[in-house]
């Protein structure tokens, strides 16, 4: 598989990757995270905003398009350390709603989730630090996730993949500019990759051509998107399939604040016992890697997405109040005095050996230092979540849980999503999403 072919190679190595039951158990754990997300994301603000445009879209791309939106709106979903990239956003809406659409058993959706995560992890891994630095990876590597999974469902034959991802790339799209106005653009991005990787494979399906080399052409994907790109990554050998190295987000924040949110509920359990805590914490540093400062070193957020981004916020929150949850971001947090005093004593630096390990280890240290003088440090090198700290079945099914709650989903409408996402792997029947009407969920199982 030479690189001078990178998108064939890619093509080819995902075509002929084999499928083990286990893979398919893999790839379950993440639809059914995935779903909490999209529940919760469909509760929110912007989601009411994506649900009155959506009343106008009943099309299968239309409706992947919402999906994606919603379940990337409460930060939640999975995210993949070295492709920086939330997959799954992208690529479980485009396996289940185009699947759902062909009448897919669930383990053909399965497979197509594989190979979206495949293609999109890959690529992602390609990109270079520079583009990270101006453009959403989510949104751009997500286009040739969405192809992917759509391409595998439609079992389409190299040439026609080829084509899919080739106009896929050709409306890669997202940049960071949103953050600085705290805007709602990043869920637009997991909604144009998803939506536009789906038309891609559907063109692509109907005979309608796309460039064969949209990696690395002379005009293609690299040179236009990627100052400094990584091509060799796209074929680099793995153990298995890529999906396993994402990894599952416990709490509702920038995946770049939970290695701190960790280390903060370290240096909580030992010192929330001692008198006049927090208030007897005179200072707190926050040690990091370049990426997570640039995006997370908000002092004073202003609004509940930038507390998502912030690593003062998180920190403070976790010190003074315990494990985040969504409640915690909610606009009246913000002006809690006890945050906003622990946030005006907190600093944020960079720190060598953190920055070296990253994009492989997403790392943070924390010190506290209290009103006695003492200093209090905690590290946190592999966060909960990570796959070298997982989360377990019961804790991922907790998490799911609360989301569809905070969704509006009654416990029962629940329990049957549970059921029915852990039957996929068993080929268990398809069965449609929970969807959006008036604020309130419906699962649509009653045909099972």
């Amino acid at each position: 598989m030479a690189q001078d072919n990178l998108s064939r190679s890619l093509v080819q190595l995902i075509r002929s990757h084999p499928v083990s039951q286990d893979d398919l158990r893999a790839a379950e754990r993440f639809v059914r995270d995935w779903l909490g997300s999209l529940t919760a994301g469909g509760a929110t603000r912007p989601g009411a905003i994506l649900r009155t445009y959506a009343q106008r879209r009943e099309d299968v791309e239309g409706r992947t398009f919402l999906a994606a939106a919603l379940s990337h709106i409460t930060e939640t979903d999975d995210l993949h350390r070295t492709s920086v990239s939330h997959p799954g956003c992208v690529v479980v809406p485009t396996a289940l709603l185009l699947g759902d659409s062909l009448g897919a058993r669930g383990r053909q959706v399965l497979r197509a989730v594989l190979a979206g995560y495949e293609a999109m992890i890959r690529v992602g891994e390609a990109l270079g630090p520079a583009h990270y630095q101006i453009f959403h990876n989510t949104a751009t590597a997500g286009v040739f996730g969405s192809a992917a999974a759509a391409a595998s469902l439609l079992e389409l034959e190299e040439e026609a993949w080829l084509w899919a991802l080739g106009n896929a790339g050709t409306q890669a799209s997202g940049l960071w500019q949103f953050l600085a106005d705290s805007a709602m653009s990043k869920h637009l991005h997991a909604g144009h990759a998803a939506e536009a990787g789906l038309r891609a494979a559907l063109l692509a399906r109907e005979g309608f051509t796309g460039a064969t080399a949209i990696l690395e052409g002379e005009q293609g994907f690299f040179r236009g998107f990627c100052p400094d790109p990584r091509p060799e990554a796209v074929l680099k050998p793995a153990h298995g399939w890529k999906l396993p190295e994402a990894s599952l987000k416990p709490y509702p924040s920038c995946r770049h604040t939970h290695p701190a949110i960790d280390a903060a509920l370290e240096l909580r359990a030992g010192l929330a016992s001692r008198p006049n805590f927090p208030d007897a914490i005179a200072a707190i540093r926050i040690f990091s890697y370049p990426a997570a400062i640039r995006l997370n070193d908000k002092p004073a957020p202003g609004s509940r997405y930038a507390a998502q981004f912030s690593f003062q916020f998180c920190v403070a929150t976790a010190l003074a109040r315990g494990r985040p949850t969504p409640a915690s971001f909610e606009e009246s947090r913000l002006r809690d005095p006890e945050l906003v005093r622990l946030m005006e004593r907190t600093t944020v630096e960079e720190n060598a050996e953190l920055a070296a390990a990253y994009p492989e280890r997403w790392g943070c240290e924390i010190e506290v230092e209290t009103g006695d003088g003492a200093r209090h440090r905690a590290r946190q090198t592999s966060p909960t979540g990570d796959p070298e700290n997982p989360l377990t079945d019961v804790d991922l099914d907790e998490k799911v849980r609360g989301l569809c709650a905070a969704g509006g989903l009654e416990p029962t409408e629940t329990e049957a999503l549970l059921e029915a996402c852990k039957a996929l792997p068993e080929d268990g029947p398809p069965f449609a999403l929970p969807w959006v009407t008036a604020g309130v969920m419906s699962s649509a199982l009653a045909a099972r």
